[in-house]
């Protein structure tokens, strides 16, 4: 059962403007310099949808401050953000009450070794879902460690399964664990350290 562990991607709006550009963001890694089109004339279009977005964007301040309003997850994060274009993104189901896990598959865009998912990226998608994780058992903080092992490539085009679990609260210490997973084969597995305390938010 789907759990209320990452905002609702909606159907219309900047959600769908970004899985537009997720879109766009594919295609011309799969295009490279092999393709047909026209690249001058695609960038001239990218061009103009780009300024008229800045021409009608709200001062960074005001932005801000609505990135971080209410008490829900956040929007625009670049892990499960649906508003974020970067973001695949995650939806998290939570398997008991202190793990979580989603599925995914990544194409070309986080790619690093050939075929294979980028150790950063992986490196991304564990230090945010052990953050998840720590906010589903009921105690989160800040990222103070983040160690992690390198097991074997993590596959592009492959249903990848990222998952987190709570392991324990210490005071303002939490530790947490991690893994990526293909094919039910480890890929990435990850130990995290949290501090129980949050920036404030911008107003």
């Amino acid at each position: 059962m789907t759990i209320d562990l990452h905002s609702e991607t909606r159907p219309c709006g900047v959600d769908a403007a970004s899985a537009a550009a997720r879109r766009v963001i594919d295609a011309l890694l799969r295009s490279g310099d092999m393709t047909e089109a026209d690249m001058a004339a695609v960038a001239d279009r990218l061009n103009a949808v780009a300024d008229d977005l800045e021409a009608a964007s709200p001062p960074l301040g005001d932005r801000l401050v609505d990135m971080w309003r209410g008490d829900d997850m956040t929007r625009h994060d670049p892990v499960a953000g649906p508003e974020n274009p970067i973001a695949p993104p995650l939806e998290y189901e939570a398997v008991d009450a202190r793990t979580i896990e989603a599925t995914a598959t990544l194409g070309l865009p986080y790619q690093g070794p050939p075929s294979s998912v980028h150790g950063g990226i992986s490196a991304l998608l564990l230090d945010h879902t052990l953050g998840v994780a720590n906010g589903w058992a009921g105690t989160s903080g800040m990222t103070a460690g983040l160690t992690l092992r390198y097991h074997r490539l993590t596959p592009l085009f492959e249903p990848l399964t990222i998952s987190a679990r709570q392991l324990s609260v210490d005071g303002r210490k939490i530790r947490t664990e991690g893994a990526i997973r293909a094919g039910g084969e480890t890929c990435v597995t990850a130990e995290g350290l949290f501090i129980a305390e949050h920036p404030p938010r911008p107003r």
